[in-house]
């Protein structure tokens, strides 16, 4: 049973779930941590996999890493279930909460309708917390928003079960068991090596790697051939980047309160201070990205492709660099 709820805003919906559910039920734990030592950090682009017949696009690890990882990492006991239909799924959920237990569940933004309707789309990886129910309606705090929220349960049903890619099929989780010691600086050098390791990654369409490709996909536009397709793909860009989850600038914004906080477990000061600064560098240098981007695609006859994909270079820079970096702690 929790010993005590308190709702917060916070940048990434898994991230943040993860540090209430975790905080609520006795450890402490912050958003930037909970990403930084699941090693959430990435990048992929990969043509062969498409959504809305346009590349993946990625600037994390994929949904459930942090729900997955948090487990091994700190050696807690999670429970996680699946469900094959919405009858069981809502039973288990209202078992849970008649004993005062806080819920973690995988949703649709597309079916919550407290989300506003210019902000709903297929996206079937959100992740939000369930604390109550009266009657037909559920009580929510949902990390992407300031208040606790309501949900009716014909439509929290909707969303649990919704359809496509990363299909939530009533997943819901929970904490229920979490050891009192553990060694974080362990721990937090050990996340950081690997991420550091799968930015450096060899495969192509991964990492610094696959930002470089990236890149050299945009260079390779010509908008005399198709403006149509330019628009597309760079509003693709934007989407993938900015509106899912934190996007890409804000995953880097994370890593480096994350790397910021990992100071205090007296682990090499001199790297992580440096190597947060290249990440809000890169954090920032992705968000003037994003916006070459939306202002190419209003405008796609002033469309400079190699001035767009020189900025996402230079990112890619400034992550090389860090990773380099942050092997050092080795």
């Amino acid at each position: 049973m929790i010993k005590e709820f308190e709702h917060s805003q916070f940048a990434h919906c898994e991230s943040g779930v993860i540090s209430t559910l975790l905080t609520s039920y006795g450890l402490k734990l912050s958003e930037p941590m909970a990403f930084g030592i699941t090693s959430s950090l990435s990048f992929v682009y990969l043509p062969i996999a498409k959504i809305s017949n346009m590349p993946l696009i990625a600037y994390r690890q994929l949904p459930k890493n942090i729900i997955n990882r948090i487990s091994k990492v700190l050696d807690i006991k999670m429970v996680k279930m699946s469900f094959k239909n919405e009858k069981d799924a809502n039973k288990e959920l209202e078992r849970l909460l008649d004993k005062n237990q806080l819920v973690g569940l995988q949703t649709s933004v597309f079916y919550l309708p407290y989300f506003p309707k210019d902000m709903r789309f297929h996206f079937n990886a959100h992740n939000l917390l369930v604390f109550k129910k009266e009657g037909t309606k559920y009580y929510i705090s949902d990390p992407v928003f300031e208040h606790l929220v309501e949900c009716e349960e014909k439509d929290l049903n909707k969303a649990r079960f919704a359809k496509g890619i990363f299909a939530p099929k009533g997943f819901l989780y929970y904490p229920t068991n979490i050891p009192t010691n553990i060694d974080f600086a362990k721990i937090i050098k050990k996340a950081i090596i690997k991420n550091a390791k799968s930015l450096l990654t060899p495969f192509p369409y991964a990492g610094i790697k696959g930002m470089t490709k990236l890149a050299k996909k945009i260079k390779s536009l010509n908008v005399y051939n198709n403006e149509r397709y330019i628009k597309n793909f760079l509003t693709h860009i934007v989407r993938m980047q900015e509106e899912i989850g934190t996007g890409g600038g804000g995953f880097r914004f994370l890593y480096a309160a994350f790397l910021k906080e990992s100071i205090k477990y007296e682990i090499d000061e001199d790297i992580l201070k440096e190597s947060s600064e290249l990440f809000v560098k890169s954090g920032n240098t992705l968000r003037e990205f994003a916006l070459l981007c939306v202002e190419s695609s209003k405008k796609p006859q002033k469309f400079d492709a190699s001035k767009v994909a020189n900025k996402l270079i230079e990112a890619s820079n400034y992550e090389k660099e860090a990773a380099k970096l942050l092997l050092k702690l080795k």
